[in-house]
């Protein structure tokens, strides 16, 4: 088992009488399933249905003061209590920032508990593992009560990147991508079932006309890794961009019509002169280029 404090992770905390029914009509999953032990994985939209933060939502047990953790981009912490505080009106809801405070490790290769933070199992993908939302310096006294071993935050992002899991910031920009085109309703962090909240009816359309042409793929390589942020290239096409990178593996948001174009044409897929390829994640259930629908 391996454990890694996430240095680029913050923690927002929501709290008060109205706090659910407060993020329920805000974000992307249905606040009313989060339980201790069972979090979502969920983002806040713009009106028009662009990703402003994603984040984790894990709640507290009633015996330790209960209220809703955002396992959040630190750099967005700030900005997201902003728009919280902006949405609140009379909501019995305290926003706060716990960043300067807590942080974020992740624990994965393996399974248990530690009594030294907040503990839930990442709601994404099984294999990303447990979070631990703690205080930083305790980091190392988690990982030994987990019996892990404590590791570097790259290690990590090696993993992420393996399993495919994109990394908003690094994988796609905020203020600029549909949930659809971030994966998000792969990894269940959309609620296509419940009620209202800020940007359904695009992300609904979406789903219902099946117009996600755009999406976080993984790639692989096999020479030198190239450099996030380049162009992604099918012949002299840009068919979009690299994102992070790490052991052969990496992410990148494509266009799949223009791969599929790519892959019937024999057109070989670059980004910064070095050959890449597009891979199917494990966890994909949208249509894939080159496969046929059933």
């Amino acid at each position: 088992m391996q454990a890694a404090l996430l240095p680029d992770r913050g923690v927002v905390k929501v709290v008060g009488d109205d706090a659910r029914r407060f993020l329920n009509g805000l974000i992307t999953s249905d606040a009313a399933k989060v339980t201790p032990g069972a979090p979502r994985f969920a983002a806040l939209l713009t009106p028009q249905g662009k990703i402003i933060v994603d984040f984790l939502v894990a709640e507290a047990p009633a015996e330790d003061g209960g209220g809703f953790f955002l396992d959040v981009p630190r750099a967005l912490a700030g900005a997201l209590v902003e728009k919280l505080n902006f949405y609140k009106l009379r909501a019995k809801a305290i926003c706060e920032d716990l960043s300067e405070v807590l942080g974020v490790m992740a624990v994965w290769d393996g399974r248990g508990t530690s009594d030294y933070g907040l503990c839930y199992p990442d709601p994404r993908l099984p294999a990303l593992g447990l979070r631990v939302m703690l205080p930083p310096h305790l980091a190392a006294e988690a990982a030994a009560d987990l019996g892990a071993a404590l590791v570097d935050a790259e290690a990590y992002e090696a993993h992420r990147i393996a399993l495919g899991v994109p990394r908003g910031g690094a994988d796609f920009l905020y203020g600029d991508t549909f949930p659809h085109e971030a994966d998000m309703d792969q990894l269940d962090g959309v609620d296509f079932e419940k009620g209202c909240y800020i940007g359904q009816e695009v992300v609904s359309r979406v789903e219902h006309r099946a117009t996600a042409r755009r999406r976080v793929v993984p790639i692989a390589y096999d020479d030198s890794a190239p450099m996030g942020g380049l162009p992604v290239m099918a012949g002299d096409k840009e068919i979009g961009m690299l994102g992070s990178t790490a052991k052969g593996r990496g992410l990148a948001l494509l266009r799949l019509d223009r791969v599929e174009d790519a892959m019937a044409a024999g057109t070989p897929l670059t980004a910064g002169g070095i050959a890449i390829r597009a891979v199917k994640p494990a966890w994909a259930k949208f249509a894939w280029p080159g496969e046929q629908t059933p």
